[in-house]
């Protein structure tokens, strides 16, 4: 929130087509001052998880979904029905692939601050926006600079549905632990004995547990005696950080995983958050639908009405 007093509130969007300039340039300066306070791999790795998180969106659209372009054509859609991380993170990969192009943040940082310079107090469009890109290059870094924006293919960024046409190369090195657990827990469907603790993930920061759990959901459902044995050794039920807790859910959701199932009602009616309850509901819907309708139908008053109507519109 922080950052979007410069991106969102000072400088705003025109209208919900060119959202991503509120919420793409914020992911941007967020994992700016990210990198400042914890160092370089942190805002790295926080890409990466950015990254994971805009597949599962584009999946869920579908990739050709034309909801899933950066800059997408609203006329006669409920912009509701278009809200995803596709503004955020597809807007970011945008911007860092832009400063990654043009020389990195000794050429891009002063380009952010005459975007605010420029914009202060006006709400503007994709195009206002490449057109200073542009004329800010080329007064300050002449015809080279602008060869380089040339190069961009701005149709299949701007207006392409599906992934980014470029995946930027983030470093992995806080991912790799993640990814070694990871996939010592896929090999365990096949030992005879488990060696796991809570040892674990001692040196793991929030994040990594993110991505740890992550990537145990693209992996096929674990058994419930795994299960069983990954709650043993993390206790991952009584974390209360939420981004955690959601995916901890949505990994036993995914196995139909029963011992699961009161404590996503609980975080249902505590939570009210798009991001967490519709993937809940819709991962519960499909292992217990009864429970799944039961719990919204009692929840639904507490819930703000845009996630009220699409909670229905996933699972009635």
């Amino acid at each position: 929130e922080i950052a979007h007093s410069w991106m969102g509130n000072l400088v705003t969007t025109k209208n919900w087509e060119h959202f991503w300039l509120n919420e793409g340039w914020t992911v941007f300066i967020e994992r700016k001052i990210l990198g400042r306070l914890h160092g370089e791999p942190a805002r790295q790795f926080s890409s990466i998880l950015g990254v994971q998180e805009l597949q599962k969106d584009i999946d869920l659209f579908g990739a050709d979904n034309p909801l899933t372009a950066l800059r997408p054509n609203l006329t006669g859609v409920d912009p509701d029905d278009a809200f995803s991380r596709v503004p955020y993170e597809k807007g970011y990969n945008l911007l860092y692939y832009l400063e990654q192009l043009l020389g990195g943040p000794a050429v891009f940082e002063p380009y952010m601050k005459e975007h605010v310079r420029q914009f202060a107090g006006k709400s503007i469009t994709t195009d206002e926006w490449k057109q200073l890109l542009y004329a800010h290059m080329r007064e300050h870094h002449g015809d080279a600079k602008i060869q380089l924006l040339d190069s961009v293919d701005w149709d299949a960024w701007l207006h392409a549905p599906g992934m980014p046409p470029v995946r930027n190369a983030f470093d992995p090195t806080l991912a790799n632990a993640c990814t070694a657990l990871s996939t010592r827990w896929d090999e365990a469907r096949h030992a005879d004995k488990l060696s796991f603790s809570a040892d674990d993930l001692k040196d793991f920061s929030p994040s990594q547990k993110v991505v740890f759990l992550t990537q145990l959901m693209e992996l096929p459902p674990f058994s419930a005696s795994l299960l069983d044995a990954m709650e043993q050794a993390y206790a991952f039920t009584d974390v209360r950080n939420c981004e955690i807790r959601f995916r901890w859910q949505m990994l036993a959701l995914k196995a139909a995983y029963a011992p699961i199932y009161p404590h996503v009602v609980q975080f249902l009616q505590e939570q009210g958050r798009m991001k967490y309850v519709r993937p809940l509901y819709r991962a519960l819907n499909t292992v217990n639908a009864p429970l799944a309708r039961e719990t919204f139908l009692a929840q639904r008053s507490s819930y703000h009405p845009i996630a009220a109507r699409l909670i229905e519109k996933d699972i009635l």
